[in-house]
């Protein structure tokens, strides 16, 4: 089977707090393309729109337990999305209900004890999207903030600063679009690049890859001089506009 170069959406229904921060921000960071739901109704109308998608079920809230397995067994007897994957979040250890979902039921992507910790549910969880190649071909999710006023670059040039409206980010770089910008050659190097993303601040050197259209440029991010707080302080921005898209998605 031939991998989707975009990957999978992944969902999160009800996720546990430890699971909307931590766990969130490790898929964001692994190049998975992750989202929170907290309305079982609208996470049918989303597994339909994208019939390719995961989704792991926090089965302690929401529903009943009864209710759950009626709503998972309708997941995949339906013809809309029984081609979704579905996996079980829980700190429920009874061994009769994990095997009424993994044998009974059948959910590929596994039941998650989250009684095991933060560090070995990732592991879980990385090791079944993974198994159904969540990922693609990508190497980083992109996401696309146009219509973000507080997204902004200021990039240091030899004639002072030039300001531009950020188009779209990824771990890896960014497109911005200036109203005025210097005719530097591909390759070049400029420091000292300020991104402001929302609340967060990053200053970084970044490599000027080339012109995409008019007043739009292509810059790579020098990766290697990151340190750990400004990758977090991308990948929260990144998860941040991609939920807001998903939230205000009309299904």
């Amino acid at each position: 089977m031939e991998q989707k170069a975009e990957g999978k959406k992944i969902f999160i229904l009800y996720p546990h707090s430890v699971i909307k921060d931590e766990l969130l921000d490790l898929l964001i960071m692994g190049g998975f393309e992750s989202y929170v739901l907290h309305d079982h109704k609208r996470a049918l109308k989303l597994l339909a729109k994208f019939p390719d998608s995961i989704m792991f079920i926090n089965i302690d809230e929401g529903l009943a337990e009864k209710e759950w397995e009626t709503y998972i067994r309708g997941i995949q007897e339906d013809p809309v999305t029984k081609d979704c994957k579905l996996g079980i979040l829980s700190y429920n250890t009874d061994q009769k209900l994990m095997q009424k979902y993994l044998m009974d039921l059948a959910v590929p992507c596994g039941y998650i004890q989250l009684k095991l910790g933060v560090k070995e549910s990732t592991r879980i969880m990385l090791g079944a999207l993974e198994a159904n190649e969540a990922r693609g071909k990508r190497k980083y999710i992109r996401a696309y903030c146009e219509d973000d006023i507080n997204a902004v670059v200021n990039v240091k040039g030899a004639a002072g600063f030039y300001y531009g409206r950020i188009l779209d980010i990824s771990a890896a770089g960014i497109a911005a679009r200036f109203d005025k910008f210097e005719d530097y050659p591909p390759n070049t190097l400029l420091r000292e690049t300020q991104l402001k993303l929302r609340g967060g601040l990053v200053l970084t050197d970044v490599v000027l890859m080339g012109k995409r259209q008019d007043n739009v440029w292509v810059f790579l991010f020098d990766i290697t001089k990151m340190n750990p707080d400004q990758k977090i302080t991308i990948h929260r921005f990144i998860k941040h506009t991609i939920q807001h898209y998903m939230d205000n998605l009309k299904v």
